[in-house]
């Protein structure tokens, strides 16, 4: 090749490195060049992972992406392996010849294929290789293969700064596809239907009303009072059904202001409302293919009520200040704590969406109708709690159960997991005691579930509790539980009899 041949090619290969921001697709061009100015059948970018010790075909120019994929090789494996573990550029005449020659593409059939001359040359980072570019081209005796390798060396120096910014970018996607699989897992964890603690027939229910309907597209509306985990069960059907990978876009309907809710669920053009200074797309077309969870929807406004009823049914709706249909496949998953047909009645909800938003509806119910759950949803908090702060609280004494059972829970599951987490705070000790949790449900005043206690009692109801515990954890055996206690087994034997509490019951 002749040096304004050769200066020409490297212009434009230097065109075509910094013409593009995709990488790869300048690295294709490249390879695309020496094809045209040196005849070249075949060539390919190799990579050195150092991460899995293993070289791979990033780029290639005449070899399939199925061959591509076959074409790896460990450091000192083959030519190129070879080329990588000495940093020396290789050329060989005929591979016919060349018992190194792996053919691990099988792109260069014998018999069929005319003679191929191999050049393969290092690019490096510095001192340290980190990869190859190679060059398959018909064999000519009058074509010099020092020359050739010389020139791709000056190529591989051209494109090494690429070829890095392609190593890294792969490590990031592979960094960040794990990352997505990681937490793909963990949401799926979260949200499995075992996240949802409870044993109760209420609860029973619902797991079985939400492994009916998850794996369908029907509209669910979910009632209950506030706190009894609405949003919970809505993530446990979205991450089982088959939208999982998908959008999951959430709305708060009662956090969004009355003039606002509109445009943050459909969007709006640019111009359509004073500030509206740019166009701006809505949850619907966010959670297009996914699903969209409409917290609070009683709260909604009735010209947003209109819209949201369109979109049910025919799948579609407009941006404010637009006129273009936009389609979408969302499904709609609401809750409300309100009563929705006492609105109906007040003219405040209308009521053909209220039969659209009702395809299936699930009732949670509050903690105060499933009371067998309370015990193990405080075990979890315990244990969730005690964890985060650092805390060695291995469990609950029985009248800080027995508190807790006879709690009516007005603001439910929520107003349990703040009274756990408070209480985890205050506890010093292994055992989390009753005067641990909150005074409202210590003093039973605002309940009324409670008696008023004196100081006598109260000091019997500690003193009760400490001797309880010493016989559950010497199983019975009063002489370790006054040891326990620090006190004499005559003092302990008084105070159980006096309390009706019987050893033998705790063998």
């Amino acid at each position: 090749m002749k040096e304004l041949e050769k200066i020409t090619l490297f212009y434009e290969i230097s065109n075509a490195l910094n013409e593009h921001l995709d990488l790869e697709r300048s690295l294709y061009n490249v390879l695309g060049i020496l094809a045209d100015q040196m005849g070249m059948v075949r060539g390919n970018i190799a990579i050195l992972n150092l991460m899995r010790d293993e070289i791979t075909m990033e780029v290639a120019h005449g070899i399939s992406k199925q061959a591509m994929k076959k074409a790896t090789y460990k450091v000192g494996e083959g030519i190129i392996g070879e080329v990588i573990k000495s940093g020396k550029g290789v050329a060989i005449p005929k591979i016919s010849e060349e018992p190194r020659f792996l053919n691990r593409t099988g792109s260069r059939q014998k018999g069929i294929d005319v003679e191929i001359s191999f050049l393969c040359v290092p690019i490096k980072k510095g001192n340290q290789v980190i990869g190859t570019l190679s060059v398959d081209k018909p064999y000519d005796a009058d074509y010099s293969l020092a020359d050739g390798k010389k020139m791709l060396s000056v190529v591989a120096t051209m494109i090494a700064r690429h070829v890095i910014n392609l190593e890294s970018i792969r490590a990031e996607k592979e960094r960040l596809e794990d990352e997505n699989k990681r937490l793909q897992d963990e949401l799926e964890r979260k949200y499995s239907f075992t996240s949802i603690i409870g044993n109760s027939n209420k609860m029973r229910e619902v797991f079985q009303m939400v492994s009916r309907v998850c794996r369908s597209n029907a509209t669910v509306i979910l009632r209950g009072e506030s706190g009894t985990g609405k949003e919970l069960v809505a993530n446990a059907i979205h991450y089982n059904s088959d939208r999982a990978g998908r959008p999951f876009v959430k709305v708060n309907c009662a956090a969004i202001p009355e003039n606002l809710i509109e445009s943050e669920l459909f969007g709006h053009e640019k111009g359509s409302f004073t500030g509206a200074i740019r166009r701006q797309e809505g949850k619907f077309e966010l959670a297009d293919k996914g699903t969209i969870f409409l917290d609070e929807i009683g709260s909604m406004n009735m010209d947003a009520q209109a819209k949201l009823l369109r979109v049910l049914q025919e799948k579609e709706f407009e941006r404010i200040g637009g006129h273009q249909v936009i389609k979408a496949d969302v499904r709609v998953i609401a809750a409300t704590n309100k009563n929705l047909e006492a609105a109906v009645e007040a003219d405040t909800f209308r009521e053909d969406l209220y039969y659209r938003l009702c395809v299936f509806p699930i009732y949670l119910p509050p903690l105060r109708e499933r009371k067998t759950d309370i015990s193990l949803l405080a075990e979890f908090f315990l244990e969730k709690y005690a964890t985060e702060n650092n805390r060695k609280i291995k469990r609950l004494s029985t009248p800080a159960i027995d508190m807790l059972m006879q709690y009516h829970w007005p603001g439910n599951v929520r107003e349990l997991e703040n009274c756990m987490e408070r209480a985890v705070l205050l506890c010093e000790g292994e055992v989390l005691h009753s005067y641990h949790l909150p005074p409202t449900l210590q003093t039973g005043e605002h309940s009324g579930t409670l008696p008023n206690r004196t100081l006598e009692e109260a000091v019997a109801a500690v003193e009760q509790d400490m001797l309880i515990d010493a016989l559950k954890n010497t199983r019975g055996n009063i002489t370790n539980a006054a040891e326990m206690l620090g006190t004499t087994v005559r003092k302990f034997a008084y105070k159980a009899q006096r309390y009706g509490i019987d050893y033998r019951t705790y063998r």
